[in-house]
């Protein structure tokens, strides 16, 4: 077993899959890259504890023709989300805050907050304190910033979020109304990045150093950092984008990354991670917070961060059937999801078209890597072409 595959390697049978149905998955993302849609791709099933399928197709350099390997780095953008919330939650279980204290107890810029009203023609007091519950769950008020008409947009767009570090980061945001009053709504946005400054915080650690020697190093996770270093550079993949035509091209100015081997220690969006690194992450998080011999997390916090918490009508990012967890989307109802699952099942997924689940009724893990910003339809044929493939 190479060590970049995470984990052992078994027979799909002998974990309840079938070979035959998971060999139909690497022709159908074959396709993607003969049709011009994706670079390249790799995918990977576990079950169990155990590596069931791990293919890869297309490049991670078309111009070079460098194809994908099984150790390829990928910017996994908001898949460092769940990783920082495991971050909070290690530190939550230290007894160092609850979920319902004031975030403004540790980051002082976020006391008396504002907060827009009447669709952003007034600006008013918030009712409430934000909480590191609001953070975790993406109901505190903060936003990434979009073109739909609110003034909030204007004042995300000419902040310099990335200018310093993360106390210049969080400065710059409470200065900012909230787009809701605290806990009233879901809305995505910069509340996980404002977490990895309260990991800091609150651990007395920088937040990168936190991150490699409290979760990285335990897991085994040689690869993923904020940066690459020059003797792994030749593994770190180009990012693309859509073009008009329909084919795709080199987006040359990726976001968040502030040079180009390096990123903005972002705990939103800013880690680089392989296939074989991720996996570990999820193993631990299926094995209820401990793997090889290194516990991260206690069950029962495994099971906090891995329920709803927000109200059935408020979908995270129009995902039908699932709610959100304490960092995480958590399915809610198969049926209204449109495809193929269980409920349970906790995920997320990065901008350059990258996402993982972990389904503890079936005890699997499935991880897609690929470097496009843009829509993912394969996502949705991955999902099936996994769940087609249990058959115990």
């Amino acid at each position: 077993m190479a060590e970049f595959e995470g984990l052992p390697r078994a027979v799909p049978e002998d974990m309840g899959m079938s070979t035959a149905r998971l060999a139909r998955i690497k022709p159908v993302m074959q396709q993607w890259v003969d049709n011009g849609k994706i670079p390249g791709a790799l995918t990977m099933i576990a079950r169990e504890g155990k590596l069931v399928h791990f293919e890869k197709v297309g490049n991670q350099d078309i111009a070079s023709e460098k194809p994908i390997e099984f150790d390829t780095i990928f910017r996994i953008y908001s898949m460092t989300k769940p990783i920082t919330s495991v971050a909070v939650m290690m530190l939550y279980e230290e007894g160092l805050f609850q979920l319902n204290s004031p975030v403004s107890e540790f980051i002082p810029e976020f006391k008396d907050m504002k907060a827009y009203a009447n669709h952003g023609d007034a600006i008013v007091d918030t009712e409430r304190e934000m909480t590191v519950k609001h953070l975790l769950t993406h109901t505190a008020g903060l936003i990434y910033g979009g073109e739909w008409e609110h003034p909030i947009n204007k004042r995300y767009y000419e902040a310099d979020f990335y200018g310093g570090d993360l106390k210049h980061m969080v400065k710059e945001l409470g200065d900012i109304p909230l787009l809701h009053q605290p806990g009233e709504a879901w809305n995505y946005g910069m509340s996980t990045d404002v977490l990895g400054y309260l990991v800091e915080v609150v651990s007395g650690m920088p937040f990168a150093e936190f991150l490699k020697t409290r979760i990285f190093d335990p897991l085994g996770m040689d690869d993923t950092d904020f940066s690459v270093p020059e003797n792994k550079a030749d593994r770190y993949a180009t990012l693309y984008e859509p073009t008009e035509d329909g084919s795709i091209k080199v987006l040359e100015d990726a976001p968040v990354s502030s040079g180009p081997l390096s990123f903005h220690h972002s705990g939103g969006a800013g880690l680089l991670s392989t296939a074989g690194d991720y996996l570990r992450f999820c193993q631990m998080m299926l094995n209820d917070g401990e793997l090889d011999g290194e516990r991260l997390l206690g069950r029962k916090t495994v099971e906090l961060i891995s329920i709803n918490h927000i109200p059935d009508d408020w979908q995270p990012l129009e995902r039908t059937g699932s709610g959100f967890g304490l960092g995480f989307a958590v399915v809610t109802d198969v049926a209204d999801t449109h495809t193929l699952g269980s409920v349970g099942t906790y995920s997320w997924g990065g901008l350059a078209s990258t996402v993982f689940w972990i389904d503890p009724m079936e005890e699997l893990i499935a991880i897609f890597m690929t470097q496009l910003i843009g829509d993912s339809p394969f996502h949705a044929q991955f999902r099936v072409l996994t769940y087609q493939s249990i058959i115990d």
